[in-house]
C-alpha cells in the first residue's frame, strides 16, 4: 500500500502539531485520570460513566493516530509558479452562471472548511479548478446538474 501525501499549508501543519500536542499532553492524561477515578467508584460492570470515558479515550487515541499519520505524510503546499493558473494553496475568485461571485482557497483535505471558503483539492470543484487559468470556464457535474464557473482572479498565497 502506498502512503498518500497529506497536502497542507505551513499554518495547517502547525495546527495539526498543536492539536496532537494538546491531545497527548492534556486531553488524554485528563481522560485517563477520569477513567481511573470512575473504575474506582464501585461496580465496574454497571459503571456507565466509566464506559463513556473508555469511549472518549478510544476516540482520542484514534485522533492521535490520524494526526500522527497526517504529520508524518505532510507535504507542504508551495506558492504557485504561474500567477494566472489555479494551484494548490491559492485563492480563486469565480463567477457562476447567475452572475454571483464566490471565492475559494484550494487546500488539502485536512484543512477543508467549506463554510469559510476552504475547499479540498480532492473535491469536485477543487479538482475542476486546479491547473486552469484566469478567463477559463470549468464545468462541475453536481446532483443538480452541471455548474459552470468562470475564473476571474487567482490570488497567490504568500510564501
Amino acid at each position: 500500500m502506498t502512503d498518500k501525501p497529506v497536502y497542507v499549508t505551513s499554518e495547517g501543519l502547525r495546527d495539526l502539531k498543536e492539536e496532537l500536542a494538546h491531545l497527548q499532553n492534556e486531553k488524554r492524561p485528563e481522560t485517563l485520570a477520569q477513567l481511573t477515578d470512575a473504575k474506582e467508584g464501585g461496580d465496574w460492570m454497571d459503571n456507565t460513566e466509566g464506559m463513556l470515558f473508555e469511549e472518549e479515550l478510544a476516540f482520542i487515541d484514534s485522533r492521535i493516530r490520524d494526526l500522527e499519520y497526517m504529520i508524518k505524510h505532510a507535504q507542504l503546499i508551495e506558492p504557485g509558479k504561474d500567477e494566472d493558473m489555479v494551484e494548490m494553496g491559492e485563492t480563486v475568485v469565480v463567477e457562476l452562471d447567475d452572475g454571483s461571485v464566490e471565492t475559494y482557497t484550494i487546500v488539502g483535505a485536512s484543512e477543508t472548511d467549506p463554510a469559510h471558503g476552504f475547499i479540498s483539492n480532492e473535491s469536485p470543484l477543487g479538482k475542476a479548478l486546479l491547473n486552469h487559468d484566469v478567463g477559463e470556464e470549468v464545468v462541475v457535474k453536481a446532483p443538480i446538474g452541471e455548474l459552470r464557473y468562470k475564473i476571474l482572479e487567482v490570488r497567490q498565497r504568500a510564501s
